[in-house]
């Protein structure tokens, strides 16, 4: 994070631990907003790849999962880098800039990510860089989040996953009531102090525990090499694209895809419990079978109490009436909707 931005967010309110945005002084009134209200929270806790060059669409192209070209300058998209076993690395966010590409994923995997996708670059036509300095992110969601955008100047995007230049800020439209607002950093404390009259100013934690029921995944370092894409249904919220061709483990998602139903799949789930669970916890169905039936992917606390989540769990798991927490006879899973049909 920009040393400035963090020292301007302090002055606001923030409360950092290892350098993340935990909350502006009151959790559990943050953890409300999220849930019936309309918050801003800073996206720091993300990291920012910059790809440019003249060859970085072919390149990218040969490397993620999602169609590259359908990155366009209105348009964002998710997607995963794989393995070549098809096991993905991280999940992402990518939208096109005046340079070329931004990819948008956890800070914790920027470095790595970033040099594994350089190692390819080869004689190709491209800079690999990291830009999460250049820039500051800005997450706002919830009823009031639109009108909120608008009063930067422009009109806001209204399809899920298209941007628009608002004001000082480039605005991707998520789903649902959420938007993120990529700033030059100079005028990212003119647009917090118009914000925050709006909303609710919440921590990092909050913005994920929003990916959690909008049912996006995102690929930790607990979860790395776990999962195929459509395990965790990447492949229902458009990051993935079985027409484009070759790239790290493409035949083993495409025969996963139309070789047989795929065997585990992501899902949402509450757990009540005292304890927070970690991205990467197993999971056990009901029986005698002492084998993992699935494993937690991302976990925020619950407005009501207890823990909202992300989990991966094998059909057969849920086929058997319960789904326990770390231990054949732990805590039960309580399944909830997804804003998308799971097959």
């Amino acid at each position: 994070m920009n040393l400035t931005w963090q020292d301007f967010l302090r002055v606001a309110g923030a409360h950092f631990d290892n350098g993340q945005l935990v909350h502006f002084g009151n959790p559990q009134q943050e953890i409300a907003a999220a849930s019936s209200g309309t918050i801003l929270t800073d996206l720091s806790h993300f990291s920012v790849i910059q790809f440019s060059g003249d060859d970085s669409e072919t390149f990218l192209q040969g490397q993620l999962s999602c169609d590259v070209r359908q990155a366009l300058q209105n348009h964002a998209q998710f997607g995963s880098y794989c393995t070549p076993k098809g096991r993905m690395l991280a999940t992402f966010l990518l939208w096109r800039n005046a340079d070329g590409f931004q990819m948008q994923l956890p800070a914790s995997l920027r470095e790595a990510i970033q040099k594994r996708l350089s190692m390819y670059v080869l004689r190709s036509k491209v800079k690999v860089s990291d830009a999460s300095a250049v820039t500051v992110r800005l997450g706002i969601a919830g009823p009031g989040a639109a009108a909120a955008v608008a009063e930067l100047g422009g009109a806001v995007p209204e399809e899920d996953y298209t941007v628009a230049q608002v004001g000082p800020a480039n605005v991707i439209r998520l789903s649902g009531q959420r938007f993120e607002l990529v700033l030059p950093t100079e005028d990212a404390p003119g647009a917090w102090q118009a914000l925050s009259k709006h909303c609710t100013p919440a921590g990092s934690g909050r913005w994920e525990w929003l990916d959690i029921q909008a049912g996006i995944p995102t690929v930790t370092a607990g979860t790395q090499e776990q999962f195929v894409p459509q395990m965790a249904n990447l492949e229902l919220i458009g990051g993935v694209s079985f027409t484009k061709g070759c790239y790290p483990g493409q035949e083993i998602v495409a025969r996963s895809q139309y070789l047989g139903k795929v065997k585990r799949r992501m899902y949402r789930a509450h757990l009540q419990s005292d304890v927070s669970p970690q991205p990467g916890d197993v999971l056990f169905g009901q029986g005698p079978s002492e084998q993992s039936g699935g494993m937690v992917v991302n976990t925020q606390p619950a407005p009501e109490g207890g823990f909202d989540m992300l989990a991966v769990i094998l059909n057969a798991s849920l086929e058997s009436g319960a789904v326990h927490w770390k231990t054949p006879d732990g805590p039960v899973l309580k399944l909830l909707s997804l804003p998308y049909s799971v097959e």
